[in-house]
């Protein structure tokens, strides 16, 4: 009896430890949503900080103006948008030249800002 007993309680150790062994990572625990919320994209807040991060950069559209275009103000960009370049090159993956492509979340926000008028907002 002592003996099934002392197997019952190693059998319940092991398991509460076992158990207790929690294995989940951070990433599966919290996922990412995923979600880019495009609805209410303005050029200050969302545009605007794409551009200067990606576009108007040293030795690119700031104010050397590399292939004709200055993104350092929302004149420039407008002028690219109504010409249908600003959108196309980065889709395209184009540009930024010499860069990885824009996140597609980036490319959603231009995108929707784009649709939405292109408002200096």
């Amino acid at each position: 009896m002592k003996k099934i007993i002392s197997i019952l309680l190693f059998v319940t150790i092991v398991t509460a430890i076992n158990a207790s062994c929690y294995k989940d990572n951070k990433e599966s625990m919290y996922p990412s949503t995923g979600i880019c919320d495009t609805t209410a994209v303005t050029f200050g807040n969302d545009i605007k900080s794409i551009i200067n991060n990606s576009c108007a950069t040293s030795g690119c559209h700031n104010a050397s103006a590399a292939g004709g275009y200055n993104l350092t103000s929302y004149a420039g960009v407008k002028t690219m948008v109504d010409n249908n370049v600003f959108l196309t090159v980065i889709e395209s993956g184009s540009m930024p030249k010499n860069a990885s492509k824009l996140d597609d979340c980036s490319i959603n926000k231009v995108r929707s800002w784009i649709s939405k008028g292109a408002l200096d907002n």
